[in-house]
């Protein structure tokens, strides 16, 4: 049971803690963005010459592993949900990929987009972002 019933915020004690079907160890190359250079096209250019102690270009070498490319650290992947329809489209992949509800969905078809996620099994990566200001009042 959940601690203060009268919240709005949604439990999540009643169901169990949605996994995904595998989890594998995702291996980020580099999360720093690239600096780019003005133009590394010329004949003088150190950058491109990749002199010692210049700035890195970008290249094929530092992508992602296609098996965990998009992948979040809870080992789903990312479904932008606008409705209702689009989030049952979901049903029969909820193993391998969670929603995100987007930001211009209203409050109401919001409650009703993560009762529906419940009850399909879906994970909600933004369960409680719309239903904060009601609290508040």
């Amino acid at each position: 049971m959940c601690a203060d019933p009268s919240k709005v915020t949604f439990c999540t004690d009643t169901m169990p803690a949605l996994r995904p079907l595998i989890k594998p160890k995702i291996v980020k190359k580099r999360t720093k963005k690239f600096i780019c250079h003005q133009s590394d096209r010329y004949v003088k250019i150190k950058v491109r010459r990749r002199f010692k102690g210049q700035i890195l270009m970008p290249n094929i070498g530092y992508g992602s592993n296609k098996k965990t490319k998009y992948m979040l650290p809870s080992g789903f992947k990312k479904f932008l949900v606008h409705n209702v329809k689009e989030l049952e489209a979901l049903m029969m992949s909820n193993k391998s990929y969670c929603a995100e509800i987007a930001h211009n969905v209203s409050s109401k078809n919001w409650k009703v987009s993560v009762e529906r996620a419940a009850q399909l099994a879906i994970k909600v990566t933004n369960p409680n972002a719309r239903l904060r200001s009601e609290e508040n009042e």
